[in-house]
C-alpha cells in the first residue's frame, strides 16, 4: 500500500478485521475511512464527500449528525448511562419505548423483548420458539420455514435463515430445523409467461408442498422480510403475501415478520407489513429504531405468542435468556426520540411522496443497455445490472459489473452497495429531491461510461 506508514488507513490495515471483506484484498487496498456525516451525506478523512445512498447499512434513517438524538443520548447517559431487564429490574425509557412500540404495531401485539441486533433478535425468535413449542407439549413444532435470498443475520441461528450462499458456505451452515423455500423474485424466477399472480400462486403452492412433505406439526413458523433487502431488494410480486398468509393460516403456522430493513417508513408506511397487508404474530426490528445511532433491536410478540412461553418460565421458574445491553437506556432514549422526530417532522408521508419520485427517476434508466430490472417500493431499490438484456445475464463472472459500478459511483461521490449485480439505494429518510437528482445522474453517467467501454 503506498500510504503514509502511521496514517488511520495504515493503522486500520495493521490491526482492523472487518465485516463482509475480502480481508486479503482489504490489506492490499486498504480501507475507506469516514470521519464525520452531516444530513445524508460523509465525508472521508480526505475530506471527500458522499451521499450516503445506503444510510450506512439501510439503516440511518435521519442520516447523520441529528442534533437532537446527540442530545436525547447525552441527557440519559447523564442520568442513567446504563441498567439491565434481568430479574424483574427495569426502568423508564424501556417501559416508554415499549408502550411505544406497541402503539404503533400494524397489527394488535401484546410484549416487547429487546435485543442488541437485528442477528440477535432474529436468534431469539428461534430459541422462543422452541421453548414455546415444548411449553405448548409439541416437541416436533421446532422447524423454521425461511426463503431463499432473504437476510436474517449472521449468528449461527439468523445466518442459518439467512438464504444465501456466502453466510454459509465454509461456516457448517445452515443449522437443523431450518428450511428454505423459493425467493419471491418475479424477474429471475418466474417461468415464460408465468404472470405475477401465477407467479405468486406457485410460491404459495411449493411452500404448501414442502409444509406438507415435512409434516405441519413440525413447522413452528415461517419467516419472510416484507421487502428482501441484502438479497437484492426484493419487492414481492403482486398477491403473494396474501397467498403465502393463507397457507400458514391453514397449517395454524406462526408468521415472523423481519422489519429490520423496512420497518419506521422505509417502504413510505411506518412498517412493511402495513405496505403488502401482512399480518404478523412477531414482528422483529432494529436498524432505522435508532437510526443506528446506537445498537438496539427489539421484537413485538402477540398473545398467542407469549402466553405459552410465560406459562413456561412460571413453570421453570425462570426465563433463562437475556443481554447485559438489551434494553439498554440510551439506546431507548435514543429511540424515543428518533420515533418522535419521524412522526414530528411526518417523514413516514414524506418517505411515501419522495420514495415514488425516487422510483420514478430510477425507473427512467430502465431503457439503458445494462439495466435488466428497476424495482423497489417507497425509499428502498434495486437496479440489477446485465450485459444481456434477453438473456438476463451479467458478466462472464457474476457479481463484476456490480462491483465496478460499485467503484465507480464511489468514486463519483456516491455510496451505494452492490449485491452481485443489483446495485442496492436505500437513501437517509430526509434526503431532498435535489439528492435523489445528483444520485440518479451520477448513476446514469457510470453506466453510460461502462457501457462504452464494454
Amino acid at each position: 500500500m503506498s500510504i503514509n506508514p502511521n496514517s488511520v488507513e495504515a493503522r486500520d490495515v495493521a490491526y482492523h478485521m472487518h465485516s463482509y471483506t475480502n480481508a486479503r484484498a482489504h490489506q492490499e487496498n486498504g480501507p475507506v475511512v469516514i470521519d464525520r456525516g452531516e444530513g445524508a451525506y460523509v465525508y472521508d478523512t480526505s475530506g471527500k464527500k458522499y451521499f450516503e445512498a445506503m444510510s450506512g447499512l439501510w439503516s440511518a434513517g435521519l442520516g447523520f449528525g441529528e442534533e437532537r438524538l446527540v442530545q436525547a443520548a447525552t441527557a440519559q447517559m447523564a442520568k442513567l448511562p446504563y441498567y439491565h431487564n434481568f430479574n424483574s429490574k427495569s426502568h423508564g425509557p424501556a417501559v416508554d419505548l415499549a408502550e411505544k412500540l406497541i402503539s404503533i404495531a400494524p397489527v394488535p401485539m401484546s410484549k416487547v423483548f429487546y435485543t442488541n441486533s437485528g442477528s440477535e433478535a432474529n436468534d431469539t425468535v428461534m430459541k422462543l420458539l422452541w421453548y414455546r413449542s415444548n411449553a405448548l407439549s409439541q416437541p416436533e413444532r421446532k422447524k423454521i420455514i425461511s426463503r431463499q435470498r432473504g437476510y436474517h443475520g449472521v449468528t449461527i441461528a439468523s445466518a442459518s435463515l439467512t438464504g444465501l450462499p456466502n453466510n454459509h458456505r465454509s461456516f457448517d451452515l445452515p443449522i437443523a430445523n431450518v428450511l428454505h423455500t423459493g425467493s419471491p423474485h418475479h424477474y429471475r424466477d418466474a417461468q415464460d409467461g408465468e404472470t405475477e399472480e401465477e407467479f405468486a400462486s406457485r410460491r404459495a403452492e411449493e411452500l404448501e408442498q414442502m409444509i406438507l412433505d415435512e409434516g405441519p406439526d413440525t413447522i413452528a413458523a415461517f419467516i419472510g422480510e416484507p421487502v428482501m433487502g441484502a438479497g437484492g431488494v426484493i419487492v414481492p410480486p403482486a398477491t403473494y403475501w396474501e397467498k403465502i398468509q393463507a397457507v400458514l393460516r391453514k397449517y395454524d403456522i406462526l408468521l415472523i415478520a423481519d422489519e429490520v430493513i423496512c420497518g419506521f417508513g422505509r417502504t413510505g408506511q411506518m412498517f412493511g407489513s402495513q405496505t403488502f397487508g401482512i399480518e404478523p404474530d412477531i414482528l422483529v426490528m432494529s436498524k432505522q429504531i435508532t437510526s443506528t445511532y446506537f445498537p438496539l433491536s427489539a421484537f413485538m410478540m402477540n398473545e398467542r405468542v407469549f402466553d405459552p412461553i410465560a406459562d413456561e418460565s412460571n413453570s421453570i421458574g425462570v426465563l433463562g435468556h437475556g443481554f447485559t445491553g438489551a434494553a439498554h437506556p440510551v439506546g431507548a432514549a435514543i429511540a424515543l426520540e428518533n420515533l418522535k422526530i419521524i412522526e414530528e417532522r411526518d417523514l413516514v408521508t414524506q418517505a411515501n411522496e419522495r420514495g415514488q419520485y425516487m422510483q420514478q427517476k430510477l425507473r427512467g434508466l430502465s431503457d439503458h443497455p445494462l439495466v435488466g430490472e428497476v424495482r423497489g417500493v417507497g425509499m428502498i431499490a434495486a437496479v440489477e445490472l446485465v450485459a444481456d438484456k434477453a438473456a438476463k445475464t451479467g458478466g462472464e463472472t457474476p457479481g463484476a459489473l456490480g462491483a465496478q459500478a460499485n467503484r465507480m459511483l464511489e468514486a463519483k461521490g456516491v455510496i451505494s452497495r452492490n449485491m452481485m449485480d443489483a446495485m442496492a439505494f436505500c437513501p437517509p429518510l430526509i434526503s431532498s429531491e435535489t439528492d435523489i437528482d445528483f444520485m440518479v445522474s451520477t448513476l446514469a453517467k457510470t453506466l453510460d461510461e461502462m457501457h462504452g467501454s464494454l
